[in-house]
């Protein structure tokens, strides 16, 4: 179905220059007179990220109808992840289409079917981590939040009573700290 750029969002699936690809970033620029979509998206076959030149509301995308399920993580085989459902259905995709996800170690990542193929692995909003190394709380400082490192490697900021060691759970997107588990 095919659709202008302004009804398009972010994680829906596209068909660009005759690749299937990922919106990872939509946004409406105004200005006086016109409105502008501006749209980052990432060929799901290379993994390759691309930024959309600016286009206007007439400008129409091909849209791919996808389903959404859970799947788990089980091994890499040359050039595919392989997943399996709930079921024990297995489920295949490129690496470069799992790659972005797989940085995070969690139970149940989302998959993107388009006519019953797997073509896109994504995380859940909220996510549990392990903090690999954050500073020592400050005797008496309970608000406030600090710098730590997670057991991948990205950076975020944490609050006061988390420590090292600590799981804790955070927002996919933005790594913003939610919760102490």
């Amino acid at each position: 179905m095919q659709r202008s750029a302004l009804d398009l969002r972010k994680g829906a699936l596209i068909d660009y220059q005759g690749r299937m690809c990922w919106i990872t970033d939509w946004n409406i620029i105004r200005n006086d007179r016109r409105q502008f979509v501006q749209m980052t998206i990432k060929d799901l076959l290379t993994g390759r990220v691309i930024e959309v030149p600016k286009g206007g509301g007439d400008t129409k995308y091909e849209v791919f109808d996808n389903d959404e399920i859970e799947l788990s993580h089980s091994f890499t085989e040359g050039p595919e992840e392989v997943f399996f459902n709930a079921e024990g259905v297995e489920y295949r995709c490129q690496s470069a289409a799992a790659k972005d996800a797989l940085r995070w170690s969690v139970d149940k990542y989302l998959g993107m079917l388009v006519d019953g193929k797997l073509v896109a692995i994504a995380l859940p909003r909220v996510i549990e981590v392990t903090v690999k190394e954050t500073p020592p709380t400050i005797k008496g400082v309970t608000s406030g939040l600090k710098d730590a490192t997670l057991e991948n490697g990205a950076r975020t900021k944490v609050s006061q009573l988390v420590q090292s060691g600590d799981r804790i759970r955070i927002d996919s997107e933005t790594l913003e700290f939610r919760e102490r588990v």
